[in-house]
């Protein structure tokens, strides 16, 4: 995985020679990262051959529950945050009776 997230898509057949093993082997191992959605694989073509170009898969990350109407989560840049402060109790209301 981190051959396929340092470049910007990498050709399968460039991860057969960086992990110096055979194509077959190589094509298995794309294939299993792609089941288990860690990669995309699209046809492409790399050096005037067909190949797929494996793609990093980036995950969407939900940052709503991270904010209550206007109020950030307070626990947000804290190392040590208190869940009995002020701030937490008035931002879970805000959270809970925020549309």
């Amino acid at each position: 995985m981190r051959l396929i997230e340092s470049e910007d898509g990498l050709p399968q057949s460039q991860l057969w020679k960086e992990l110096d093993v055979s194509s077959r082997k190589g094509s298995r191992i794309a294939s299993k990262l792609e089941d288990r959605g860690l990669v995309e694989r699209e046809e492409g073509v790399h050096e005037g051959n067909r190949t797929y170009i494996l793609y990093p898969v980036v995950e969407k990350l939900d940052y709503s529950l991270l904010v209550a109407g206007d109020m950030i989560s307070p626990f947000i840049g804290e190392e040590n945050p208190d869940p009995r402060s002020g701030s937490f109790t008035e931002w879970v209301y805000e959270l809970a009776y925020s549309e």
